[in-house]
């Protein structure tokens, strides 16, 4: 079986604080993508219900305003809940089109109902959601309106397209959670952002170039124009905002670093890029930060309680350019992401 494959990487604007109205630009991707026979789509950080750029959420230094707090609970609102309707459409969207599916949302906590998190959700092209990654350490303001996560959504998935993961925007400039990463073998580096930054580009070329991955980065792109008006606390702050404030810079690289794909600013586009994993195996024949060149008898490093990596290759195998699923039981259930819950 050949190694090479297509993946997508989505840069695109959502409809800011509006969750049905993004995740109908989400299909619209994902079937444009899967027209092209992608094996694995990407979208930007916090793509549903959108990054909130520019937003103080009525938020200084001891201090929170009635508004910004009638602001937040629209965010939440709109955010999306883990088992909920959002996670089963997005679900049926993988599974109709075949993908491994990864996707940056606002995590509602379901049992504070009080928290919100930077999640990347992961769903198998069967529709099972398999996994999700909550950022580590929002940056900078976002501690405002984002919760911490934690060790347990720290892993990898090894699929028949190769082991993936990845980190959230800068989650990305912490040097352990990138070996973390390392660790588990990852070969497609996911790298969703918000950062739209010269400087952006060349951390994700470090990083192809350190673990020997591809590196898939992804971000939105949209003017101030999205905003709705009459949003709590936010006219003003939009209003003196630059015109451009998401530019994109979405790229593909490979594990020497090389540009597969982009960057590309200021637009709504697709990236697409053919990957061959055999090409993870040679980058690693001068470098493996975690084999040859790990020198464990001089660094000691450990992640105390982090999960065993996901194997999925057991439940899916590529058989004529379709994903199928083996069934070791006569009946199999309905997979878990697709079982209709109320949201």
């Amino acid at each position: 079986m050949s190694s090479l494959f297509k993946v997508a990487v989505v840069q695109s604007a959502p409809v800011v604080f509006d969750l049905e109205k993004t995740m109908e630009k989400v299909q619209a991707h994902i079937q444009e993508a899967a027209s092209k026979g992608v094996k694995l789509i990407l979208f930007p950080e916090a793509y549903l219900p959108a990054y909130p750029k520019g937003l103080t959420f009525g938020s200084v230094v001891g201090s929170r305003d009635v508004e910004g707090r009638q602001l937040w609970r629209k965010y939440w609102e709109n955010s999306v809940e883990i088992p909920g309707e959002a996670v089963y459409r997005l679900g049926e969207m993988a599974r109709n089109a075949q993908v491994f599916l990864a996707i940056g949302v606002v995590e509602r906590d379901e049992n504070s109902l009080g928290t919100l998190y930077s999640t990347t959700l992961y769903f198998a092209p069967d529709g099972q959601l398999v996994g999700k990654h909550r950022k580590l350490k929002p940056t900078g303001s976002e501690r405002v309106i984002w919760g911490e996560g934690g060790v347990d959504t720290l892993t990898t998935f090894n699929t028949e397209i190769g082991r993936i993961g990845g980190l959230i925007c800068w989650e990305n400039y912490m040097p352990l959670a990138r070996m973390s990463m390392y660790g588990k073998g990852v070969q497609i580096y996911l790298a969703p952002t918000a950062d739209h930054r010269d400087s952006w580009i060349a951390t994700l070329k470090h990083i192809a170039c350190e673990g020997r991955c591809f590196v898939l980065g992804c971000n939105q792109t949209f003017t101030k124009d999205i905003f709705p008006k009459n949003l709590p606390s936010a006219d003003d702050e939009i209003e003196q905002a630059p015109h451009i404030m998401a530019r994109g810079g979405s790229v593909i690289i490979s594990p020497l670093g090389e540009m597969l794909a982009g960057p590309v600013y200021n637009k709504e586009t697709i990236l697409y890029a053919d990957l061959d994993l055999a090409k993870t195996i040679e980058a690693k024949m001068d470098f493996d930060v975690v084999g040859h060149y790990a020198r464990p008898d001089v660094f000691h490093y450990e992640i105390p309680n982090q999960p065993e990596m996901i194997d999925l290759r057991s439940n899916y195998y590529f058989k004529e350019d379709k994903v199928i699923k083996e069934h070791k039981n006569e009946e199999a259930e309905e997979p878990q992401a697709l079982k209709k819950v109320s949201a």
